[in-house]
C-alpha cells in the first residue's frame, strides 16, 4: 500500500498550489469587494481562466476526455490532492473549470449527449465559455428521495412541456447561465424508478422563471441557490438526455463523482482551518500564556488533526474505488463520505472560529464563509441521514449473509 503522490501529481500540486497562491489568494479581498458592489462575474475572472487554460490547469476533474477536449487525463484518485487545494478558496474551482454543478452537468453530458447536444452544451462548458445548472429539488416534497419530485415533462408532439417548481439551482443566478439540466416525470404510472427524464432547457426559453436566491444562513451567493419555475415550458423532444424514464440512473450516474468532488473541496477548507488556527494560537496570548498552552486549544488542534486525515484517508479511498470498480460498487464509500466529511469540515472551522473570538466570525478571516458551506453541504446532493440509512442497509444485509460467524466468539456459546 503506496500512500505517495506520484511524480505528476506532485507536479500538479505544485503547480495548482503555486497558482492559487500567486493570483487567487491575492485577489480574495478584491473578490469580496467587487461581489458587494454587486458586479458578478468579477473584473478578473476570464483573465484567470485564460491564464490557467494557458498553463494546463484546466479541466483536471474529468478522467476520460477524448483527444479533442481540452484538459488533463486524471484519475478521480489524481484529482483529489488538486481539488483539496482548490477547496482553500470557496470560488477557485472555477478559475481552473472545476466547479460545481458545471463537473456534474459535464459528466453527464459527457456520457450521455448526442453528438448535436455535445456541441451546442458541453463543448462550450469545457470551454468555459458558459454556466450551467441542475434542477432536480424541489421545496414542496422530501426532494432526498428523488423519486417524489412532482415536475411533470409532458410529451406534446415534436417537443416536452415542461410545469413544476425547483429550489437551491446552484449557477441559476450567475449571468452566464446558459442551460439548465431539469430533471422530472415523464411517465408517473411507470415503475417508480422509470418514471423520470431529464432534458435540456436552455436558459432563455420562455416560461423559465428565476424567481429568487435563496439565502443560505442568511448569506447570499453571487451566483445563487434559486427558486425556479417553469410554467408551460415549451422544448424540442430532442433536447432529452438519455433515455425516456432513465432520470433516476442518470441521477445517480451523476450525483456519485460529485459528492466525492464536495469532499474533497471540504478537506481543503478544514486544512486552511486548522492552519488558521495553529497562527492564531501561537501568536495570541490569553491570561498570560499563549493559546496553545490552554488545554483546550492544544486539544481542538489535536483532534481536528486526527479528523481531517481520517477523512482524507477514506475520501482517497473512495477516489481509488471509483476508479477501479466503479461508482455502483464504491456507493457505500460514497455514502460514508458524504455522511462524514461535512460534519469534519464545519467541526474544524468552529473550532478555528472560536480561537480567532469574534474576528472568527467576521469577514477579516474566510472561516465563517467555509463554516456556512460545509452546514449546507450536510443538505447537498443527499441529507447525512439518507446516507446513514444506506450504508446501514448496505451493513445490514452484509450482517444476514454472515449470520452466525460470530457465535464462536461467545463465551459461553449462544444460539444467535
Amino acid at each position: 500500500m503506496d500512500f505517495s503522490y506520484s511524480p505528476k501529481v506532485e507536479d500538479l500540486r505544485r503547480r495548482v498550489r503555486g497558482f492559487m497562491d500567486d493570483h487567487i489568494v491575492p485577489r480574495v479581498r478584491q473578490w469580496h469587494d467587487e461581489v458587494r458592489q454587486g458586479r458578478f462575474p468579477v473584473s478578473f475572472m476570464d483573465d484567470l481562466k485564460a491564464l490557467a487554460r494557458s498553463e494546463g490547469l484546466w479541466n483536471l476533474f474529468l478522467p476520460d476526455l477524448r483527444d479533442d477536449e481540452p484538459g488533463t487525463r486524471l484519475t478521480n484518485l489524481e484529482y483529489a490532492p488538486l481539488a483539496e487545494i482548490m477547496g482553500r478558496v470557496g470560488w477557485a474551482s472555477e478559475v481552473f473549470n472545476c466547479n460545481a454543478p458545471d463537473t456534474g452537468n459535464m459528466e453527464l453530458l459527457h456520457m450521455f449527449a448526442t453528438p448535436e447536444q455535445n456541441s451546442a452544451w458541453l463543448q462550450p462548458l469545457l470551454r468555459g465559455e458558459i454556466r450551467s445548472a441542475f434542477a432536480m429539488t424541489e421545496p414542496d416534497v422530501a426532494s432526498s428521495d428523488a423519486t417524489n419530485i412532482t415536475t411533470l415533462i409532458s410529451r406534446d408532439g415534436d417537443d416536452y412541456v415542461i410545469n413544476g417548481r425547483k429550489w437551491f439551482i446552484t449557477n441559476a443566478a450567475h449571468p452566464q447561465c446558459r442551460i439548465f439540466i431539469v430533471m422530472g416525470k415523464t411517465d408517473p404510472a411507470a415503475a417508480v424508478y422509470q418514471q423520470q427524464s431529464m432534458v435540456l432547457v436552455p436558459r432563455d426559453t420562455p416560461g423559465l422563471d428565476v424567481v429568487r436566491n435563496v439565502n443560505v444562513m442568511n448569506h447570499q451567493t453571487p451566483e445563487g441557490h434559486c427558486e425556479v419555475v417553469f410554467r408551460n415550458v415549451r422544448v424540442p423532444a430532442g433536447n432529452l438526455l438519455g433515455a425516456e424514464g432513465s432520470g433516476f440512473a442518470l441521477a445517480q450516474a451523476r450525483l456519485g463523482p460529485g459528492r466525492i468532488h464536495h469532499c474533497m473541496r471540504s478537506i481543503g477548507a478544514a486544512e486552511l482551518a486548522l492552519e488558521l488556527m495553529i497562527d492564531r494560537a501561537l501568536e495570541r496570548k490569553a491570561f498570560g500564556k499563549q493559546l496553545y498552552m490552554h488545554g483546550t486549544i492544544g486539544e481542538w488542534i489535536a483532534r481536528s488533526r486526527i479528523e481531517i486525515d481520517q477523512a482524507r484517508l477514506l475520501v482517497l479511498k473512495t477516489a481509488w474505488m471509483i476508479d477501479n470498480i466503479g461508482v455502483r460498487e464504491a456507493r457505500k464509500e460514497i455514502s460514508m463520505i458524504k455522511a462524514l466529511v461535512p460534519g469534519v469540515h464545519t467541526a474544524v472551522c468552529d473550532r478555528a472560529m472560536q480561537t480567532f473570538g469574534a474576528m472568527g466570525i467576521s469577514p477579516d478571516t474566510p472561516l465563517a464563509d467555509h463554516w456556512t458551506w460545509g452546514r449546507a453541504l450536510r443538505y447537498a446532493d443527499g441529507p447525512d441521514e439518507v446516507h446513514l440509512q444506506a450504508i446501514a442497509r448496505m451493513e445490514i444485509r452484509k450482517g444476514k449473509e454472515n449470520l452466525g460467524s460470530t457465535l464462536p466468539y461467545l463465551t459461553p456459546p449462544l444460539r444467535l
